[in-house]
């Protein structure tokens, strides 16, 4: 059982990245998805979360309007757009498989992939 994210790198203000978390061992579609991001010493800040059965989508509000998450069942994936990127979306973003997007902690948590924006 795991869940892989990929996508990150260094890119510029303005840019866009695409994360990408997968998963494998497990049907991603039984599950509510979401992305949470940190920095070092400060707590995990919730990003974005994809439902499940209710497909319901939620956004941080720092993010809101610039990030779009979406999920490819037969791909047993779920992406992350992030568009417009600031200096201060610069973390480490990792992605989680729980009951459903309002309920404490998760069942599965992928290892990370730092995005790194920087002028």
């Amino acid at each position: 059982v795991q869940l892989q994210a990929s996508g990150g790198g260094l890119v510029q203000p303005g840019d866009s990245l695409r994360l990408s978390c997968v998963a494998s061992g497990f049907t991603l579609d039984d599950y509510a998805i979401g992305w949470f991001r940190q920095v070092p010493g400060k707590e995990p800040e919730g990003v974005s979360c994809h439902g499940n059965s209710e497909r319901r989508i939620y956004y941080g509000d720092s993010v809101n309007g610039r990030f779009t998450i979406s999920r490819d069942n037969a791909k047993n994936t779920v992406y992350l757009q992030m568009n417009n990127l600031k200096l201060e979306d610069t973390a480490l973003y990792y992605c989680v498989a729980r009951q459903g997007c309002l309920t404490e902690g998760y069942i599965y948590r992928g290892q990370g992939t730092l995005v790194t924006v920087s002028s």
